[in-house]
């Protein structure tokens, strides 16, 4: 009897750890990345690129190029290197090396998804934003997209994002017929502040402005009150929101 009792401890103690090793290997779904609530043209058929850190995001095609269609979210370059996170006010005013923040420094993920991240212009130099097939757009890409869309003075109509779900209401002229669904991702300033706005957009460019004999480099910039895209310099401290463009 005894023996019998032994054996079946022995095995019940084999099932046991058998369970709890299966469990503890197992892969859950990774549902951290959080859900984007963009509003996308339901007209457009999206294709996906998937970021060094394994973030999937939709792209288009648009005329000759293919963009991303949600904005740049990524924590790691692509060498796997961290990007540095930088929070606190007083010293993003003083970057001049590569840095990424949250909008208001929040963490809620969804956000994220939706809006991506902000980034320094020093991060844009680094090169290393992108995956492989992709990049940071130069002025001239940028160019080359609103041209083919119409010319700066319709353009951002055509690459916002419809209605007022995200955008400041009346956002004017949007119709995302592009299917870029530009969002209100806004910006953190020179000083480190955060402009509170939903009615702007701005993405970097890779191009620097060395003809200004400042620190600034090429931007553009979408607004919820007129229709038109515009080409700003912008000081390479402050953080915007990052589109990328297929090789």
């Amino acid at each position: 009897m005894y023996s019998r009792i032994l054996k079946l401890s022995i095995i019940l103690c084999l099932l046991t750890f058998s369970f709890v090793s299966c469990n503890k290997n197992k892969v859950e779904p990774n549902n951290s990345k959080g859900v984007s609530s963009a509003v996308f043209n339901p007209d457009i058929t999206y294709g996906t690129m998937t970021d060094q850190e394994g973030n999937v995001y939709k792209t288009v095609t648009i005329g000759t190029q293919t963009w991303m269609a949600e904005n740049l979210r990524t924590t790691l370059y692509n060498d796997s290197t961290p990007i540095p996170h930088v929070t606190v006010d007083s010293d993003w005013s003083t970057l001049t090396t590569g840095a990424f923040c949250n909008l208001h420094n929040t963490t809620d993920v969804n956000f994220i998804a939706t809006y991506g991240r902000l980034y320094n212009w020093h991060a844009i130099n680094t090169g290393k934003l992108a995956p492989t097939g992709w990049h940071v757009p130069t002025d001239a890409e940028w160019t080359t997209l609103v041209t083919f869309l119409g010319g700066s003075t319709v353009a951002g109509g055509e690459l916002k994002e419809v209605g007022s779900t995200h955008w400041q209401s009346v956002n004017v002229a949007a119709t995302n017929s592009s299917g870029f669904t530009g969002l209100p991702g806004s910006q953190r300033n020179p000083t480190g502040t955060f402009r509170v706005s939903i009615g702007l957009g701005q993405w970097w460019s890779s191009t620097p402005n060395t003809g200004s004999g400042l620190d600034v480099a090429f931007s553009r910039y979408l607004y919820y009150g007129y229709g038109d895209i515009s080409t700003i310099s912008e000081k390479k401290v402050n953080g915007f929101s990052v589109r990328l463009v297929m090789d």
